[in-house]
């Protein structure tokens, strides 16, 4: 499927994740919560290596929304401790397959020794090129639209910009993904239909896939059927086909 959706120009380039539904699947099992966050983890790594297999060249996951913090503290502490383990447990597979990671959201406030995890991996795989594995952590694209005008705000104030300068290409190359082209498919499991604050500004243009099925059950042929739905789409861009007229 890869190769022949390549050659057409069909296989999208970047691909985002909403993993939702640890909780309902755990819920729906008789068990902790934790089971179906544990799980998750499973559903990631089998997602990270069918990405790459597949020849997705960028793929975004919503690991920790920046609203995640309300949940209760018991909660928050079991994802971050998995968070860690991740990191301790799973970099080195992702550094040796040639996945290149980066981490976007709000760093300031976050655990020092997470901080400090988060940078090590960005730098050990920043040369990897087989695929870029972008997290999500500690995000909010609401919050990520304020930090990119703030951006600006301090440029106009010191005078390196004029307002006229402001157009939709700055406030862009002022968000956390600047560097990467927009999302053109985006998967969100769990049965829900919405964003929840995520790459609002990104998905302007997104073809959406929506997964009845729970996180913890996602795997390779859920992902090849939502890029094989993805490539039978007439992506127009508000456009209009001119052989259609």
């Amino acid at each position: 499927m890869n190769v022949e959706a390549r050659v057409a120009g069909k296989l999208p380039r970047h691909v985002a994740i909403i993993m939702d539904g640890n909780g309902r699947w755990a819920h729906e099992r008789a068990l902790p919560r934790s089971a179906g966050h544990r799980q998750g983890v499973e559903a990631l790594r089998r997602t990270v290596r069918a990405a790459v297999e597949i020849g997705i060249e960028y793929l975004t996951i919503y690991s920790f929304s920046a609203e995640n913090w309300s949940r209760p503290p018991s909660e928050v502490n079991f994802l971050l401790s998995l968070l860690r383990r991740f990191i301790r447990r799973d970099v080195a597979d992702i550094h040796a397959a040639g996945v290149r990671i980066r981490v976007i959201g709000e760093r300031e406030g976050v655990d020092p020794d997470i901080a400090q995890m988060i940078a090590e991996c960005e730098r050990l795989t920043a040369a990897n090129t087989a695929m870029t594995l972008v997290v999500a952590f500690n995000y909010g694209s609401r919050q990520e639209l304020v930090r990119a005008t703030s951006r600006i705000a301090d440029k106009l104030a010191a005078g390196e910009i004029a307002p006229t300068d402001i157009d939709a290409d700055m406030i862009g190359h002022n968000l956390d993904l600047a560097e990467l082209p927009d999302p053109d498919l985006l998967i969100r499991t769990g049965g829900e239909q919405r964003l929840s604050n995520f790459l609002l500004w990104q998905c302007a243009y997104t073809e959406f896939v929506f997964v009845r099925e729970y996180w913890p059950d996602f795997n390779k042929e859920m992902l090849q059927r939502a890029v094989t739905a993805y490539c039978s789409r007439d992506r127009r861009f508000g456009g209009i086909d001119a052989q259609a007229l």
